[in-house]
This record gives C-alpha cells, structure tokens and sequence, in this order.
C-alpha cells in the first residue's frame, strides 16, 4: 500500500497528471447531470450520435492542422446538434433516422479523410486516440484546460439556473407547454449542452465511449433512488467517483484511461443493481 501511495505521489508532481484529473472530474460531473435527464426521455442515442459528429469534427481539425482541436470540433458539433433539433422534426426524414445518418456518415467521412491527407506517421495511433482516448487526457495544454473548466462552469451553472424548467421538459413536455414554458427553446438549450460535453468527455473517454460516460451513472443511481433530485445527485457523486478511480488506476496501472473509467462504471453499475434488489427486498 505504501508502494502505491508513493508512486501516486510521485505522478501528482507532474502539472498533467493534475490537469487530467481536474478536467476528468469536471467533465464527469457535467455528463451525469444531463445524462439523468437523456435516460428519462429516452434520447440517449442523442450523445451516441453526436459523439461520431464531434470524431468527424476532430478528424477534419487534424487534417487542418488547427491548433485548438477541441474548440473547432465544439462549434462543428453544436452546429451540428442546433440543425438536428430544429429540422428533426419537420422533414421527411425524422429525427432518429437524421441522426443515424449524421453520425455514421461523420464517422466515416472523418476517418477518410484522416487516410487522405494526414501527414502523421502514425494514423492508426491517431484515430485510436479519437476512438478511445488514449492519451488525450494525458496530452491537454493549459489552454484546453481553461476552456473545459469555462466551460464546464457554465453548464453546471445553467442547470442549476434552469433546473425546474428542465425538470418539467424531463418529465411532460405538453404540460411545460401549457403552463408557458418554451419547450423549443430548452430543448434546443438541452441539445447545445449536450454537444459541448460530448466534445468535452472525447478527451477523456474517446467518441466511442462517451455515451457511455452519459449512460452508466444515471442507469446506476436509478437502481436505488426514485425522485428526480436523489437520482441526480447520486449520478454527479457516483460519476465523479468512477472517474477519478478510473484515471488513477490508469495512471497507476498503465491502462486505456477511457476503457478503464468505463469498465470501473459498469462495476459500479452491477454494484448498484445489487443494492437496489436488497433494498427493495428489505423495505417489502
């Protein structure tokens, strides 16, 4: 034990393995906290989808050779996700075929290109990385840095800000309508954060991983809590706990820190199915 206390210490002393955890732990935060709400309307395959838009978007940037990736993937993204809400609905084609059809051809359109004209030695690596976030927790600059923590502050600020209009659209969108609330508009708002934390959580579990991310903590907390509030907490608290284990096993073992976060959610999951079947069999 003292072994891995002083191997953690000695890894807390260089400025990226702090940065990764600190942007870790936000971005698993803000994933939780909207994600509760896609498990209850059902659009989890919303952040699945937009996360292929975000590979594409990534996948243009590193052929451009743009200096901030993730900020030109963040504004392709929620482009992408302000044109899929406001014309979903009112096309031939609706929203969920629209948006298989987005993210597959994102995906394959990015991953082309990348075969065209990138100049790196190492494609496989650099579409791995994408995929599944190898390193890129590891690799942030300051900059990217900043930008998560902005961020992630004022996602974080507009749920608490809008959080019983966001409540009401959760859970019945014609009484929201009929007692005055703009549905249009905080779905639209819901789409545009959505997109900003899947560009967020790519560098820390990769655009294959990221519903995941979304998925995992509110399906865990719904094992145990009911109400709208419990289950919310319980996801952010349990999120940023997988997160943070997940990236410290990483570091210490060597492992994908993506797969690792992810597999450490899906424990945590079991764990939480456990709980709640002997919950319910103890107040029965």
């Amino acid at each position: 034990m003292n072994a891995i206390f002083s191997k953690l210490t000695m890894y807390m002393q260089y400025p990226f393995v702090r940065y990764a955890l600190v942007v870790g732990v936000l971005i698993a935060f803000c994933s939780s906290l909207f994600g509760v709400m896609l498990v209850l309307r059902r659009f989890s395959f919303i952040g699945d989808g937009l996360s292929h838009v975000a590979f594409g978007a990534m996948a243009i940037a590193t052929v451009l050779k743009v200096t901030s990736n993730m900020l030109l993937a963040l504004i392709i993204t929620v482009v992408c996700a302000i044109l899929l809400l406001r014309t979903g609905q009112n096309t031939k084609i609706k929203g969920d075929a629209t948006l298989a059809m987005l993210s597959v051809g994102a995906l394959a359109i990015g991953y082309l290109l990348m075969n065209l004209f990138s100049n790196s030695s190492n494609l496989s690596g650099d579409v791995c990385t994408i995929l599944f976030g190898s390193v890129s927790i590891l690799t942030l600059t300051q900059t990217e840095v900043w930008l998560c923590v902005v961020l992630s502050v004022v996602v974080v600020s507009i749920f608490v800000l809008f959080y019983n209009k966001i409540f009401a659209v959760t859970f019945d969108e014609n009484f929201a309508q009929a007692t005055g609330t703009k549905v249009e508009l905080y779905n639209l708002l819901i789409g545009i954060i959505v997109a900003v934390i899947v560009v967020l959580a790519m560098n820390l579990v990769g655009s294959l991983l990221v519903s995941a991310l979304v998925i995992f903590p509110p399906l865990s907390a719904m094992r145990i809590f009911k109400s709208f509030k419990g289950v919310t907490i319980c996801s952010a608290a349990l999120s940023v706990f997988c997160a943070l284990i997940g990236m410290l096993v990483s570091i210490l073992g060597g492992t994908p820190v993506g797969s690792t976060i992810v597999a450490v959610d899906i424990a945590a999951f079991v764990l939480a199915c456990i709980i709640g079947k002997v919950l319910r069999r103890w107040c029965a």
